[in-house]
């Protein structure tokens, strides 16, 4: 009998790390389509095809048109839109086809990654894999991509009526709800992965958060300036039109609008925050490696540097040759990259969520 009671947290301790194993398996799946999503609605931005699609089905509009009666129709609710009236008239089927393809592709990523979140989740739950105090973690990243389809459809709403393109406001909130999306998901799969340090000290996880929520307003900063096509307003570097400030920031009344409206202060800005996450990143990484040297905590701080200092190589390569498609979409896709190790850093400074036996024996 006192072996088995001896063997009993050994064998609750294996269960438990078993069921962490195959729900951040579950995450990383998540991850991966979450990454997918965001770079095919980046280039559907970038190809213009946002608005090729007029209307919202969330079950219907799973299936293209399959005929050319049906294609006929999808063509010409488009061609009822200012876009299509004042950028593409004369526009081609087969040129239609082209760019509702990219919209119709996200929409489709966009269902999925529900799907891939929700089934499974109802399985673990159901398979009493959940613990106590991750449900309402897991609940909490559904709701939000509900929220997301939503927001989605009010951005693309936007363009449908008096405009030629999506609001810049509307394209910014909806991109940083999917980079909050995709923070959490990774900070709850970092959480429940084994830890090879114990917590960091608070100064630390103080500044790895205050990164993770730089990135995610760069982040924002990036969709106005997507939003506003500002990329193409200076194209060269460190100078803008000759100048560390360029004139013209503060054109338009009240003057709260130019940070929102005015491309060249849309640039401006989003330039002064990469400026910022390198040098908090570098400050980070200096403290660290000083508080915790030799420590995986120190490791990471230092690779979250180098990433940082990539994603703004390649922001520069992607300004200096005017914003080409690949460019950009790299650049988008190295910015979830240098999220996603932020949030993981930052939820390695804070060590593991504790295992359900672990917490049954304290109690």
């Amino acid at each position: 009998m006192a072996a088995m009671s001896d063997a009993a947290p050994h064998v609750a301790r294996d269960r438990d790390l078993r069921n962490r194993a195959l729900l951040r398996g579950w995450l990383y799946v998540v991850l991966l389509v979450l990454v997918a999503l965001v770079l095919v609605g980046g280039a559907t931005r970038l190809t213009g095809s946002g608005l090729s699609i007029t209307e919202w089905k969330p079950i219907h509009g799973v299936i293209p048109p399959l005929n050319d009666a049906e294609w006929q129709e999808e063509f010409q609710r488009y061609q009822q839109i200012p876009q299509y009236a004042e950028l593409n008239k004369g526009m081609s089927i087969e040129a239609f086809k082209s760019i509702f393809w990219w919209e119709w592709a996200h929409r489709i990523l966009a269902r999925s990654v529900g799907l891939v979140f929700a089934l499974p989740l109802l399985f673990f739950w159901a398979t009493r894999r959940i613990e106590r105090g991750l449900g309402p973690k897991l609940l909490g990243i559904l709701l939000l991509g509900g929220l997301q389809g939503a927001i989605g459809w009010w951005m693309v709403a936007s363009g449908l009526v008096d405009r030629v393109s999506v609001s810049q406001y509307r394209l910014a909130t909806h991109l940083t709800l999917a980079a909050l999306i995709f923070t959490a998901t990774m900070v709850v799969a970092r959480g429940l992965a084994p830890h090879s340090e114990p917590a960091a000290d608070r100064s630390t996880q103080r500044l790895a958060g205050f990164l993770v929520l730089l990135a995610l307003i760069q982040i924002y900063l990036g969709g106005l300036v997507a939003g506003l096509h500002a990329g193409l307003s200076y194209n060269t570097w460190p100078l803008m039109d000759g100048k560390l400030i360029p004139d013209d920031l503060l054109l338009l009344e009240p003057v709260w609008r130019n940070f929102f409206e005015n491309p060249k202060t849309v640039q401006f800005v989003h330039r002064l925050g990469a400026y910022a996450v390198f040098a908090v990143a570098l400050w980070h990484m200096v403290a660290t490696r000083w508080r915790l040297s030799g420590t995986t905590h120190a490791r990471r701080a230092t690779l979250l540097f180098a990433l940082v200092v990539i994603q703004a190589s390649i922001g520069i390569g992607t300004l200096l040759m005017q914003v080409p498609l690949h460019m950009a979409l790299t650049h988008q896709a190295f910015a979830l990259v240098l999220l996603g190790f932020a949030a993981a850093h930052w939820r390695g400074t804070k060590g593991a969520y504790p295992l359900p036996h672990e917490i049954a024996v304290r109690s």
